[in-house]
């Protein structure tokens, strides 16, 4: 369905409830201006509506989670019989046996399906949280304490993911209570090269930018600090960043080499949103261990990380009444019903196939649009996780129209996220049941917006 344009945003009740929200939430968490926010009320497939009743096409899937779209009849037919049933257990106690067949579906979605053997889960309540159980499994298990990260990085904002998220706009306001185990390199990001070679496509990379990021790396590594290597395949709210294609095959190699843990965090990728299972699939690389969340269970608030069988048995102890890692809402049998419905949706189609094919369209409209000004800077991305810079007239990155695009698409009836380092990347991750015909009506509203606001 396409949403009508929309004249008046935020509506009256929107308004309303945003002077409410600011009267009793922390600062600095909801932003609130004269076009932002509206209220959510219901959504369904790729459509949201608003708490004065707009319609509005969604391109984020809620910050990636509506991979398979909203209200999917069988996650919600799962979750109102589990919620006649059982929404609580005692998930390091007594759990449900939703916990058990989850883990088991994990395994064999990941590490079983790569021909590596059976893995083992950490069940967590959100993504940061599985990032920080993998980093604890990597000091337990090499006993090593250094980290290796990467420039743009998004882990999270709980201390110990936050240590290891490549975003200053995220770090600085803590740094003095953080611990100072990562090490940083440059995620080798093609369009804007950290090593000073001419922009160019991924797949185009020059040499000497391999051989200058082997010897950084290898140099780091022969110090005999590092217990792993954290990556995100390609980077999400780093703004849709793909890497050139020796990059992940080098890390794994690496990590042999030098005895490192290798970590995947595909929360935001994973479950085909970039046109494979895995992003890392486009390489054929696997992890040691991987972090999975967001389409996990189509909304609800449940990530895992899961690891080898044997890295996970060599780092963790047997339990003797009292876990290492726990929470108490661990392994919640609600979650967990909802991401065996998930996954089984997830795994019943050819997902990959369809997210590949219109990824390559909104690629293809985005070029368009770029030939129509020069405020369109680099296309980014893999599948259904697509990103186009928006450039000032110096040709540098601007925010501040990225921000008035936001606005503009939103009164448009569409909603669309900014992201990249620079805050400068209109950033598009929208559900898989999206069609051919809202995907071209986004990307013609699009072009309205920029030519309304180049004549403003």
């Amino acid at each position: 369905m396409l949403p009508e344009l929309v004249t008046s945003i935020p509506g009256p009740r929107s308004r309303e409830l945003a002077t409410e929200l600011r009267a009793h939430e922390s600062r600095n968490i909801t932003y609130v201006s004269p076009g932002f926010p509206v209220f959510w009320e219901r959504a369904h497939g790729a459509n949201v509506w608003d708490v004065d009743g707009n319609r509005f096409l969604d391109l984020t899937s809620g910050f990636g989670v509506a991979s398979l779209g909203y209200t999917p009849e069988k996650v919600v037919t799962a979750a109102q019989d589990q919620l006649t049933r059982l929404y609580h257990a005692m998930g390091d106690v007594h759990p449900s046996a939703e916990k058990a067949v989850l883990c088991r579906r994990l395994s064999q979605l990941t590490f079983e399906k790569w021909n590596l053997g059976a893995g083992k889960v950490i069940l967590t309540n959100s993504g940061s949280e599985a990032v920080e159980a993998a980093l604890k499994t990597a000091w337990m298990a090499t006993k090593k304490r250094g980290v290796l990260a990467f420039s743009g990085s998004y882990h999270g904002l709980g201390y110990g993911a936050l240590t290891v998220t490549g975003r200053h706009l995220f770090r600085n306001p803590f740094s003095a209570q953080l611990a100072d185990f990562a090490t940083f390199l440059p995620f080798p990001d093609c369009q804007h090269c950290p090593f000073g070679a001419i922009p160019r496509e991924p797949d185009t990379c020059w040499p000497d930018c391999l051989n200058t990021f082997l010897r950084r790396v290898e140099r780091i590594l022969a110090m005999g600090t590092i217990g792993a290597i954290l990556v995100e395949p390609v980077q999400g709210r780093g703004g849709e960043v793909s890497p050139p294609d020796w990059f992940l095959p080098l890390l794994r190699s690496l990590a042999d080499q030098f005895g490192v843990l290798l970590i995947f965090d595909e929360i935001y990728t994973g479950f085909h949103r970039t046109g494979r299972r895995f992003a890392c699939d486009h390489w054929d690389v696997q992890p040691d261990l991987i972090c999975l969340g967001k389409a996990l269970t189509s909304g609800f608030p449940l990530a895992a990380c899961v690891g080898t069988a044997k890295v996970m048995d060599d780092a963790w102890p047997e339990s003797t009444g009292e876990a290492l890692h726990t929470s108490t809402f661990l392994g919640n049998p609600l979650g967990c019903r909802m991401a065996l419905a998930s996954l089984d949706l997830l795994e019943a189609e050819p997902w990959s196939t369809r997210v590949e094919a219109l990824g390559l369209r909104f690629h293809a409209g985005l070029r368009k649009l770029k030939e129509t000004s020069l405020r369109w800077g680099w296309i980014r991305g893999l599948g259904l996780m697509r990103g186009i810079e928006i450039l000032d007239a110096n040709g540098q990155p601007d925010a501040t129209s990225a921000g008035q695009f936001v606005e503009a698409m939103l009164a448009r009836g569409i909603i669309v996220l900014s992201g990249g380092g620079e805050q400068n990347v209109l950033s598009f991750t929208p559900p898989f049941v999206i069609s051919e015909e809202e995907i071209d009506f986004a990307l013609n509203q699009l072009s309205s917006a920029s030519a309304a606001i180049d004549g403003s």
